[in-house]
């Protein structure tokens, strides 16, 4: 998209703030992102870009910030159909699978999808259920063969999260028709937040949710009294083996109740995707601020512990320069110019 205004009519508007040295692009621009649902960090990440990018543009610059209703798969598509020019992707490791329409992108390949930087974030996706179930591990599960609803995601072509949700239960021997045959069923959400307060207020009876770092997953935990079942290590290598999907662990103590490190299936790292054809200048200075003002949105998050902050902290330039998704031109400039990667 990108919009360019021709006429500048600068004689409008006061003289920018601008650092010698710094980047700056003279025409202005028009951009369109999409974040999340509205409140959470995608949100929060796009604004930041949004002020630090227009800083520095032609005197109309403007960028729209996009809300999507799944938060998956239809911001990907909309950067790909060229609707819009950025989105903040989630779990990292998910998305190679876009360039050759392999898993959740089956019949949709993305070829031309491309990264400006990844902003680490430690996640993972847990199963949670209350211990007064008796129940602490996935073969406990197979074997008692509880009725119960799980609050996930939806598992609708579009949502990542709900798409993850069931080839982990799959992994684990429990496919949806085997969860139905034991009277049970799922509870789905586009958002975790709504998940897991359907867990904690007793509509749901389990979850089986990412975000762990979020209030709403203590408040769960802690409300009822619940245990986090350790993934299994066939699980996990058959995950990997199929999906791509790494294996990590979460640390003990994390929740309370939970004395020892838990085996788990990694959610981690947003991406920040968008397409070949931006124009390169613009690919570049969104990629310069990313990195170079890092510190404005690390100052989001520093009242909180970084092993439970929702973007971990302090950003590394290094590991920003390596996503899942190849870099785009404008952005392995940047990070070539910076030292932070060796030129080709």
């Amino acid at each position: 998209m990108a919009r360019q205004d021709g006429q500048e009519a600068a004689e409008l508007f006061d003289v920018k703030d601008w650092v010698p040295g710094e980047p700056r692009i003279e025409r202005s621009i028009t951009l369109q992102f999409i974040g999340d649902w509205g409140t959470a960090n995608f949100h929060r990440i796009c604004s930041w870009l949004c002020q630090e990018f227009c800083d520095r543009t032609g005197p109309r610059s403007r960028v729209g910030i996009w809300n999507p209703v799944y938060g998956g798969i239809d911001a990907m598509q909309a950067v790909f159909d060229g609707e819009v020019d950025m989105a903040i992707m989630t779990p990292a490791q998910a998305l190679p699978a876009a360039l050759e329409g392999r898993g959740i992108f089956e019949g949709k390949p993305m070829p031309t999808l491309r990264a400006l930087a990844v902003l680490p974030q430690r996640d993972r996706m847990v199963f949670t259920l209350p211990r007064a179930l008796g129940i602490n591990s996935f073969a406990e599960l197979r074997e008692r063969k509880p009725a119960l609803k799980i609050a996930t995601g939806e598992d609708n072509g579009a949502n990542l999260i709900g798409y993850t949700a069931r080839r982990f239960m799959e992994a684990h021997g429990i496919d949806e028709a085997t969860l139905t045959s034991w009277g049970g069923r799922y509870i789905e959400s586009a958002r975790p937040d709504l998940c897991m307060h359907r867990f904690r207020d007793g509509v749901a009876d389990a979850a089986l949710q990412e975000a762990i770092m979020t209030p709403w997953w203590r408040e769960a935990v802690e409300k009822r009294d619940a245990v986090l079942l350790p993934a299994e290590d066939e699980a996990l290598a058959r995950l990997e083996q199929e999906q791509g999907w790494r294996r990590t662990e979460l640390a003990a103590g994390f929740f309370p109740g939970q004395p020892d490190a838990l085996p788990a299936l990694d959610f981690s790292d947003f991406v920040i995707v968008v397409r070949d054809d931006m124009p390169e200048d613009v690919a570049h200075l969104l990629t310069w601020a990313l990195v170079e003002k890092r510190a404005t949105i690390e100052r989001n998050y520093q009242h909180i512990p970084p092993d439970r902050s929702p973007l971990s902290y302090p950003l590394d330039p290094v590991a920003m320069s390596k996503p899942s998704l190849p870099l785009h031109p404008g952005a392995r400039r940047y990070y070539e110019e910076a030292g932070i990667i060796a030129k080709d």
